[in-house]
């Protein structure tokens, strides 16, 4: 078992959670409930919990946010700032029409009125929903159609692609222009005291589409409450403390944004970090450097592309003020942990959840050693199982749907006007999260793969995940998405899509380098994995077809191999 033994010295802080069996074990929901802030009717706003709060404490006058786009230019804002522009905001809705339960939609891309306006429309009680700012007509009309969206906030670039869907949106009584001197005219006049509205914990404040493997996306919808688990997780696994400088290099179109740069960030009192530009290793240096960043959660893709640029490049910068490294949106690649160790003397730690769950759910922490490439051990309040298909738990060991007990906070309360939809999550008192998994005697729990991704060749289940880690510690290797294709003879065979580094990928016009490297990776594969589960085929490419959580869209792979439709692509980063 590889293990990355956790050297008590490297804490410049004492982690959060110093003690992760006793507070698992002692967990209860209730008493933890006096984390937030609670109105004198036992309502509550999670918005108000996130930054108002704050206004009555030593943070009014911190920095809440360092804003900075691709220019270079730079903004700041404390948490009275936030909360006073957000109630302007907020009063201008209003002025609109918008009620308690209207949803207002955000389609901006990362820059300070996205932030200003999502704790607006949570403030007055109406249910926000956010858009990536990459989406077109198609992705738009699907979100804003079933949502019925009262109001979209957008600016006057991105509102060019409702030209063609908005006479389709009967819902939709305005569109509301960020960049517009009107707006800002109406919103600087606007009164700085708003009536924060006062909300029951299962009232809903928030939604979010998601894409399946079949059908339009789904609006799944998160209530009031969700702050509370998001809140703690922020604390217990981001390990957030009061003095950190925290980057979150999530988009809010996605839950992470939200939960982790909006909200459960937020009601820590922490610092944060926006950065609207694109990836690059160069850049990414920089501010972790120039903003002290302490705190630092991103997507594995990241790491992985970061790797490509190697260890010499991050010694160019002075990032003596990190302490803590995470990662979410897919399964984090032993090799990018143990890089970690090698380029910031610290590993990523893997974090577990979905957008259906609100909040991290199964993580590696500060306190615990961890076991290289597992998920990790389940958050306090948390029960996390293997379960077959009709809810019954199996042993240790056993491969099996990953689950979660009912009833977190942050559980998604319903989708979106599918009802049905939502039960078909449920088994028993257990949600099933579609990954397959098993959990080792110790409690740790480790990927396989999703329930449809899993590959059966030769009469042996192969997770593909399994094979793109070790595909990945290839040197020559980027990234990697393996597929199951039909074989008449063994079922299915394993074939991957690689992505090479640039060294590797500017030979690939000589046949006989191309047929070597094929088969010195499967070669590779077999060595480090089984004997059964190495690619047959492999392909090179320049890219992969990526959710915006850096996710690698297997179903997209195994759609183009067979010839198929490929379905919805609106969350893609890239198509």
């Amino acid at each position: 078992m590889d293990i990355y033994k956790k050297n008590k010295t490297l804490f410049k802080l004492a982690p959060n959670l110093a003690d992760y069996d006793k507070v698992y074990k002692d967990f209860d929901w209730e008493k933890v409930y006096g984390e937030l802030e609670w109105f004198e009717d036992h309502k509550i706003n999670a918005a108000y919990n996130a930054v108002d709060r704050h206004l009555k404490t030593h943070r009014k006058n911190k920095v809440a946010l360092f804003f900075e786009d691709e220019k270079g230019d730079k903004q700041k804002y404390t948490f009275e700032e936030l909360a006073n522009i957000s109630s302007k905001i907020g009063n201008y809705l209003k002025t609109l029409g918008v009620d308690r339960g209207d949803r207002v939609f955000i389609f901006l891309p990362r820059i300070p009125y996205l932030y200003f306006s999502f704790l607006a429309v949570l403030k007055i009680g109406a249910i926000a929903g956010t858009l990536f700012s990459a989406f077109y007509e198609d992705a738009l009309f699907d979100r804003l159609e079933n949502s019925q969206a009262k109001i979209l906030i957008t600016n006057s670039d991105l509102a060019q692609r409702l030209k063609t869907i908005r006479h389709k949106l009967p819902h939709l009584q305005k569109i509301v222009l960020v960049d517009d001197p009107k707006f800002q005219t109406e919103v600087a006049k606007s009164s700085e005291s708003l009536h924060i509205a006062h909300m029951d914990p299962d009232d809903y404040a928030f939604m979010l589409y998601t894409s399946g493997t079949t059908g339009k996306p789904k609006g799944v919808v998160h209530r009031h409450l969700a702050i509370l688990s998001q809140h703690l997780t922020a604390k217990y696994v981001l390990d957030l403390h009061d003095e950190d400088t925290y980057w979150c290099t999530a988009d809010p179109g996605w839950v992470t944004g939200i939960a982790y740069e909006i909200l459960g960030s937020w009601s820590c009192g922490v610092t944060s970090v926006v950065y609207s530009g694109r990836f690059d290793p160069q850049r990414w240096y920089q501010i972790l450097q120039d903003y002290k960043v302490n705190v630092w959660y991103t997507a594995p893709t990241a790491v992985r592309m970061l790797m490509a640029s190697g260890t010499q490049l991050v010694k160019k910068y002075n990032l003596g003020g990190l302490r803590h490294l995470l990662s979410v949106g897919e399964p984090l690649n032993p090799e990018a942990v143990r890089w970690g160790i090698e380029a910031f003397g610290r590993p990523f730690h893997d974090t577990w959840w979905q957008t259906e769950t609100g909040a991290i759910c199964i993580a590696n922490y500060p306190v615990l050693d961890i076991k290289i490439g597992s998920m990790g051990k389940p958050v306090p309040g948390l029960i996390a199982g293997i379960i077959d298909d009709k809810g019954n738990e199996m042993t240790d060991g056993m491969e099996g749907n990953l689950a979660l007990k009912k009833g977190w906070p942050s559980m998604m309360k319903t989708i979106w006007h599918r009802h049905v939809k939502y039960e078909s999550y449920f088994v028993k008192d257990w949600y099933v999260s579609g990954d397959r998994a098993w959990k080792d005697k110790d409690g740790y729990f480790w990927f396989i793969g999703r329930a449809d991704d899993v590959i059966k060749t030769s009469g042996e289940r192969v997770g593909p995940y399994e094979v793109e880690s070790a595909l990945v510690e290839h040197p020559a290797v980027i990234e990697a998405g393996v597929i199951g294709k039909p074989d008449a003879l063994r079922g299915e065979i394993i074939k991957a899509f690689v992505v090479l580094k640039p060294q590797y990928s500017t030979r690939l016009k000589d046949l006989n380098f191309l047929n070597d490297l094929k088969e010195e990776l499967s070669r590779f594969v077999k060595k480090h994995l089984a004997g059964h589960a190495y690619p047959r085929e492999i392909e090179f490419v320049d890219k992969l077809p990526k959710t915006r959580s850096g996710k690698i869209m297997r179903r997209i792979l195994k759609a183009r191999e067979m010839g198929l439709p490929v379905g919805d692509t609106s969350t893609l980063e890239e198509y």
